[in-house]
């Protein structure tokens, strides 16, 4: 039931009118190129996604050849981390049933299912449903290990975390996790080394990864803190999941609810955060599967608290209440999943800034992006940019082995600019703040002196500029520079 219910909710509104936001577009630019152009460019950015661009090429080759011409890129793109929720939330009803037993199971599964980042993340192009995914299945292996350890569960045990791990690295935020729950629940030393064997193995394994991603750390730079409605989401979760720890419930197993269920929930964003005073890193998605904490902790505590009348004096009045209370909680959270089904729920909207282009832009036109890292706006529909001039442009994302390209110096950006009449500016909306490279003072200052604004429209996440030489488009100075051009 709890697969179902996962499968039903990451289905709904999956195309999110084709809205496609900037990370999914930098997925399906990367999984459609060649292995071995992946290989270079990976060299040089984003190899801490590159097992999972790699998975995605795969998926892409058989999707593309098959089902893509009916359902469209957009399905494609989000239908494996559909299936990974679903067989996360699987997990976690085992996981909970593992621990406590079967109803509480079912009702962590659905709880899980029911929670809004959950269904966030199911429907987008990136890995973190996948690794949530392989978490929730590594921490089942270790309870069914503590309780019965051998030697196959151990190896698939290291071997699932080794997976997450490689797909996201902070999935290694979880062996503190697993370790806190081995010593809290005193289990004979060779259980203990057993895991230590295996988390070894599992860091052994990352570490090339891990050095080989420092030289790329600046592709995080852009994290300045932590988003306040992310913290808030962590914080009503770990609040109701530390008063769903408090009813009393009997462990079924070695390792207990509480050993399990409250360090999931807590310690790996905690010590994002505590990281995050090192170097800003903290994002939620990064350690999403503590949401697995809360869904088992709560799973439990309804268990308890909605058991059938006849056990210890439960009351038909007292079933009544808290289902009432069930119903009210979903309800007051329909409109956080609508809107999740929206292209709002993003930060912006790809497919809106490609339409938006191709609208106002004639054969022949200059194109800017500002700032640069912009470009990858183009990458999902690069169709709706044919026939326009990228005119800081020195080098394709492709040839290039990046994200981006590459852009020519702000001397010669600035000469390519003054040599058209009129150009389309693809830039951050109002309010964000400026890059001050060469190359984006060349873009400011060179359309502030020479162009006028012929006319500019907002989309989600974006604004869209056409400038042009004054008298083409009214007085010069007759417009408000778009953000990022004045």
């Amino acid at each position: 039931m709890p697969s179902g219910l996962m499968l039903l909710l990451g289905a709904w509104g999956i195309r999110r009118q084709d809205a496609i936001w900037r990370d999914e577009a930098a997925t399906y630019d990367m999984a459609h190129r060649s292995l071995a152009d992946l290989w270079l460019t990976l060299r040089h950015v984003d190899v801490v996604h590159g097992l999972y661009y790699a998975l995605m090429h795969l998926w892409f080759a058989v999707y593309d050849a098959t089902l893509g011409g009916v359902l469209g890129p957009v399905i494609g793109l989000r239908l494996p981390s559909v299936a990974a929720m679903t067989v996360a939330a699987a997990g976690v009803a085992l996981l909970g049933q593992r621990l406590v037993g079967r109803r509480a199971g079912l009702l962590a599964g659905l709880t899980f299912a029911c929670i809004p980042v959950v269904q966030q993340y199911a429907q987008e192009g990136r890995s973190y449903a996948t690794v949530c995914a392989v978490v929730v299945w590594a921490t089942y292996l270790l309870v069914l290990t503590a309780a019965r350890p051998c030697r196959k569960l151990w190896l698939g045990y290291t071997a699932l975390m080794l997976f997450a791990c490689l797909l996201h690295e902070f999935a290694c935020l979880v062996l503190p996790v697993h370790g806190a729950a081995v010593m809290l629940a005193r289990l004979p030393r060779r259980v203990l080394r057993g895991w230590l064997l295996a988390a070894v193995t599992v860091l052994a394994g990352l570490a090339p990864l891990a050095v080989f991603s420092t030289r790329q750390s600046a592709q995080i730079s852009w994290l300045m803190w932590p988003d306040p409605v992310q913290l808030l989401t962590f914080a009503v979760l770990a609040v109701l999941g530390i008063a769903c720890a408090r009813v009393r419930v009997c462990s079924r197993g070695p390792i207990g609810l509480r050993a399990l269920g409250v360090p999931i929930l807590l310690l790996p964003t905690l010590l994002l955060l505590l990281l995050s005073h090192v170097e800003p890193a903290y994002v939620d998605r990064y350690v999403l599967y503590y949401v697995a904490g809360f869904a088992v902790l709560a799973g439990a505590a309804l268990a308890r608290l909605l058991r059938p009348a006849g056990e210890q004096g439960q009351t038909r009045g007292r079933r009544l209440r808290w289902a009432t209370a069930l119903v009210l909680v979903l309800a007051a959270l329909l409109p956080v999943d609508v809107h999740l089904r929206s292209p709002d729920s993003r930060v912006d909207d790809v497919t809106a800034v490609a339409h938006a282009v191709g609208k106002v832009a004639e054969p022949g036109d200059g194109l800017l992006f500002m700032p640069s890292r912009r470009r990858v706006w183009m990458a999902a529909l690069p169709h709706q940019f044919h026939g326009l001039n990228d005119l800081a442009l020195a080098k394709s994302p492709l040839a290039s082995h990046t994200l981006y390209g590459t852009e020519r110096s702000g001397d010669a950006i600035r000469d390519r600019i003054l040599a058209v009449r009129r150009i389309v500016v693809a830039g951050d909306p109002y309010g964000q703040p400026a890059d001050d490279s060469d190359q984006e003072i060349a873009k400011r200052a060179t359309l502030r002196g020479a162009f006028a604004i012929c006319s500019s429209t907002d989309v989600r996440g974006a604004r869209i500029a056409v400038y042009g030489r004054p008298g083409i488009c009214g007085a010069a100075g007759g417009g408000r520079l778009a953000h990022g051009a004045g």
